[in-house]
């Protein structure tokens, strides 16, 4: 899966304010870390975005809006959105602020140490 780089640049316009903003290839794309905790994630023709679970429920109503699957487990708090429904500024402002609003909150994943 390619890149898209569109909606990365729309990402990395949306997240040029704010101070601990760090870019990794991941999830065959590329993800946003924001203070040191994954927040958001770019991928061909969707984003991935770490949601609040108290909200993931009413989150995949939304129109492109789906559960993250990985190795056939559901993730909740991990939503894919289509690009297709990113098309206007309020949508995309939407989900850019439920990810971010929730990464307020969220613990990062504990460093492995050095063996």
């Amino acid at each position: 899966m390619a890149n898209n780089e569109r909606l990365t640049q729309y990402i990395r316009e949306a997240l040029t304010e704010l101070p601990d903003v760090e870019e990794k290839k991941m999830f065959r794309g590329v993800t946003f870390m924001v203070n040191g905790k994954m927040c958001l994630t770019v991928a061909s023709d969707e984003i991935m975005c770490r949601i609040d679970p108290a909200v993931h429920e009413e989150a995949i109503t939304k129109n492109g809006c789906s559960t993250v699957i990985m190795k056939g487990r559901p993730y909740i708090g991990y939503v894919h959105v289509k690009e297709e429904v990113l098309r206007t500024r309020k949508e995309f402002d939407y989900w850019i602020g439920l990810a971010l609003a929730f990464n307020a909150q969220a613990k990062s994943s504990k460093k492995k140490k050095p063996n």
